[in-house]
């Protein structure tokens, strides 16, 4: 059929842009839309493909380079998915694996067409569902990965256990979803870091990081006698979480419970009641989760970086898709 005969097509959408870009030397975008479960990220996964299959680098095999990844751009980026899959989707009312953070990669060609390099740009991570879940959903895939104890040495180096009740900060909903095994995916996400080059401590480092977010949800406190100060209510907690995060534990129950904000000029000491304590403590869980997230998607892009001259891309949208419901909680 005549393409103007057809209804869209993946291919034929993918091979326009990349016809435009040769022909009016600019960079294209294809945005691409749609509900929850839609398929979006699928989509996105075969734009790339078609773009590594059309646009093939080309010259001679380059010497490997220590600590950057072998194989073509496209098992890169594809690597990198389990990766930002475990950390980024999550289980919703509607679809079992979906992206709760936006993405934009841009795939580089050089003047005559071929692939030169690629990165990726995320956008706004569904932060909420850290410390909180709806009763049909689940938090991110990786705490789930984490207890499933396929990796023992983890559940001691972590400090955790292999019940995700046992962390009431990740288990407001479901704990395991039918049509994902949650083994098979960790062992996917813990290839793809060593695929991508992360190093051994920066690897333990990220677990480390996941695990001290999960016992965030466990810290308790009390409120003192007679006033309106909240005080750690004994400090286990705390110190599993100090462990993991290379902190002194008294220092860091002491910015919470006593944090220091400047008046003026001068440094003062402002008293915290438990529940300003306890929502401290889930912003400072939130924000651990997506700096990490953040800094994760930066080492991507250094290993997707090929140095190789870059005059166009071809730039893919995918962006966070939400549910359509009657009515919205």
């Amino acid at each position: 059929k005549k393409r103007i005969e057809a209804p869209p097509h993946i291919f034929s959408i993918s091979d326009n842009a990349y016809q435009f870009m040769l022909q009016d030397r600019e960079n294209q975008s294809i945005l691409i839309t749609g509900e929850s479960g839609a398929g979006k990220t699928v989509n996105t996964k075969r734009v790339i493909q078609y773009f590594a299959t059309i646009a093939v680098a080309g010259g001679k095999k380059t010497e490997p380079v220590a600590g950057k990844m072998q194989g073509s751009l496209e098992d890169q980026i594809i690597a990198a998915n389990p990766l930002l899959e475990a950390y980024g989707n999550a289980k919703t009312v509607r679809n079992d694996n979906s992206s709760r953070f936006g993405k934009f990669i841009r795939i580089h060609f050089g003047t005559t067409g071929k692939l030169a390099s690629a990165d990726i740009e995320t956008y706004l991570l569904e932060k909420s569902r850290v410390t909180f879940q709806l009763s049909a959903e689940r938090s991110y895939h990786i705490f789930y990965q984490l207890t499933t104890g396929h990796k023992p040495e983890l559940i001691e180096g972590l400090l955790i256990t292999t019940n995700p009740y046992d962390f009431p900060m990740i288990s407001h909903g479901e704990i395991t979803v039918k049509s994902i095994n949650d083994v098979e995916e960790f062992i996917a996400t813990d290839t793809a870091i060593d695929i991508l080059g992360f190093s051994s401590e920066e690897k333990i480092s990220i677990y480390k990081l996941t695990g001290a977010v999960m016992h965030h949800g466990n810290m308790k406190f009390k409120q003192k006698q007679r006033e309106e100060q909240a005080e750690p209510d004994g400090t286990e907690e705390a110190d599993k979480i100090a462990y993991l995060m290379g902190l002194n534990s008294a220092d860091m129950l002491k910015a919470l419970c006593y944090p220091r904000v400047k008046v003026g000029n001068e440094m003062v000491v402002k008293g915290q009641t438990v529940p300003q304590v306890h929502n401290a403590v889930m912003a400072l869980s939130k924000s651990v989760y997506e700096k990490m997230f953040l800094w994760m998607v930066v080492r991507i892009n250094e290993m997707l970086d090929t140095k190789q001259p870059r005059s166009y891309f071809i730039g893919v949208l995918d962006i966070a898709g939400f549910e359509i419901f009657d009515f919205n909680s």
